[in-house]
C-alpha cells in the first residue's frame, strides 16, 4: 500500500474506539439507526440518540466514564460540574474513576427573561473557589449552549475549566474560544426534506423536542370483522 493510502494510525484507533462506544450505545437502546424519525423541525432522519436511555446500563455508564477519567487523569481536577439527571449519572462515574477522586456537583437549567440559563445552588457555589479546577461533563452535545452558560458561571466565580467530557458530540458544535470537547462519539446525523428521506426498515417515529425519546407512531386501528348474516 502506497504512504499516500495509509491510515493515520490515531485516526484509525480514534475510529476504532467510536465504534465500540456506539456500540454500546445501541446495546442500552439509545442509539437508532437505519430507522425513520420525524424531528420537531418537519426534517426527516434516519438516525436519533434517546437521551433518557443512555446512562440506564450501570456497568456500561461506568465504563465509558472510566475512559473520559483516564483522558483527563493528567491532570489534578477539584470538581466535576453537569446539568441534568444523564449527566449527573455520568459525572459520578467519571469522579469515581479520575485519579484526583473530585466532588460532584450539578447545575439546573432554566428560563429567565426569555433567556436561556444555567444556576448552581448557593452551597455549591461556595464549593468553587478562586483558582478550582473543574471539568464540565455532559452527556450528549447537540448545540453547544449549556457548556458556554456552564463555562461563564464557572469563571464568574472564580473557577478554571480545565476540561470538558462528553459521551456524544455533534460534530459541528464549536464553543466559544475554540474550547475542545473530548467525546467518546463524535457523529452528525443526516437530515432531510420529506421529499428525499431515504426509506428505512423501521417503524416511522416522531419526536417532542429536539431532547425527547423518539416515539412509535400509534398503530393504525384494526377494524372488526362483521359478523355473518343469518340466512331468513
Amino acid at each position: 500500500m502506497s504512504a499516500a493510502g495509509r491510515k493515520d494510525p490515531a485516526a484509525v484507533e480514534t475510529e476504532v474506539r467510536e465504534k465500540i462506544h456506539l456500540e454500546i450505545l445501541k446495546r442500552t437502546g439509545a442509539y437508532h439507526a437505519n430507522d425513520h424519525i420525524l424531528l420537531p423541525s418537519g426534517q426527516h432522519t434516519t438516525e436519533y440518540i434517546e437521551k433518557t436511555l443512555v446512562t440506564t446500563e450501570p456497568s456500561f455508564t461506568e465504563g465509558l466514564g472510566a475512559v473520559i477519567a483516564k483522558h483527563f487523569a493528567q491532570w489534578p481536577i477539584d470538581m466535576v460540574l453537569s446539568t441534568g439527571p444523564g449527566a449527573l449519572i455520568l459525572s459520578h462515574c467519571v469522579a469515581r474513576a479520575h485519579p484526583s477522586r473530585p466532588i460532584v456537583v450539578y447545575g439546573a437549567k432554566g428560563l429567565s427573561g426569555g433567556k436561556r440559563r444555567v444556576s448552581l445552588p448557593v452551597e455549591f457555589q461556595r464549593l468553587i473557589r478562586p483558582g478550582a479546577k473543574i471539568l464540565l461533563i455532559e452527556d450528549l452535545v447537540s448545540t453547544g449552549s449549556t457548556l458556554n452558560l456552564l463555562i461563564n458561571l464557572v469563571e464568574q466565580l472564580g473557577g478554571l475549566v480545565v476540561g470538558i467530557g462528553c459521551l456524544w458530540r455533534r460534530t459541528s458544535v464549536e464553543l466559544d474560544d475554540n474550547r475542545s470537547v473530548f467525546s467518546l462519539v463524535s457523529r452528525d446525523f443526516p437530515t432531510y426534506d420529506r421529499t428525499s428521506a431515504p426509506s428505512a426498515s423501521g417503524a416511522h417515529r416522531s419526536t417532542k423536542s429536539s431532547s425527547a425519546a423518539a416515539t412509535p407512531a400509534a398503530p393504525p386501528r384494526s377494524k372488526s370483522p362483521k359478523k355473518p348474516s343469518r340466512a331468513g
